[in-house]
């Protein structure tokens, strides 16, 4: 007979049920998604991915507020080629950044450390609504900081081309379009000679 039993047979119980024994593993279990769960990342190739600290500027109390730590990544879709910056909370991972990094964001050094960075964003989607957000992002060293802004470059210039390529893209189906209208007339002047 084992210690604990010859306490609960002699009723020396202490109030422990002895759920959780000191010899049980109390590690996390693993978990596994069902398929039902999506992220909306399975489409999407991490081009970059670094831990930060995002804070936006609130203009009503003129103050920079924190949004979130964690992962921040930039996601080129493989369809479409577009690229994003994502960020989710740790352990929550609530959505605390999301939108596309266009051409036109202006990515500026943060005077009061080389760790950080700052920029304006018209419509990030991290929230119901699209909503415009003046960003700062702020890294563990300057290596990382560097890091996020040579990507978040090349992401820029990336989409530059894809808008570039859509107008080339669509010219021809203009082209063709404009060729249609210009037939109609002609059709329907031949029909009225008949």
């Amino acid at each position: 007979m084992s210690a604990e039993e010859d306490k609960r047979q002699a009723g020396d119980d202490d109030g422990d049920d002895g759920a959780v024994e000191d010899n049980e593993d109390n590690s996390i279990p693993d978990v596994v998604l069902s398929d039902a769960y999506k992220t909306l990342e399975e489409d999407e190739e991490a081009l970059f991915k670094v831990r930060a600290k995002l804070y936006r500027f609130e203009k009503n109390g003129n103050e920079w507020r924190e949004r979130g730590m964690g992962e921040a990544k930039l996601l080129k879709h493989k369809q479409t080629g577009k690229v994003r910056l994502l960020m989710r909370r740790e352990k929550t991972y609530k959505i605390c950044a999301n939108h596309y990094i266009m051409p036109y964001l202006k990515l500026q050094e943060n005077k009061s450390s080389d760790k950080s960075w700052i920029w304006s964003c018209p419509a990030d989607f991290a929230e119901e609504k699209p909503t415009e957000e003046v960003f700062a992002i702020r890294f563990a060293n300057v290596d990382d900081a560097t890091n996020f802004k040579k990507h978040f470059e090349e992401a820029q210039a990336h989409m530059k081309t894809l808008a570039g390529a859509a107008p080339a893209a669509a010219a021809p189906a203009a082209a063709a379009t404009e060729e249609k209208k210009a037939e109609e007339p002609k059709k329907e002047e031949e029909k009225k000679a008949e």
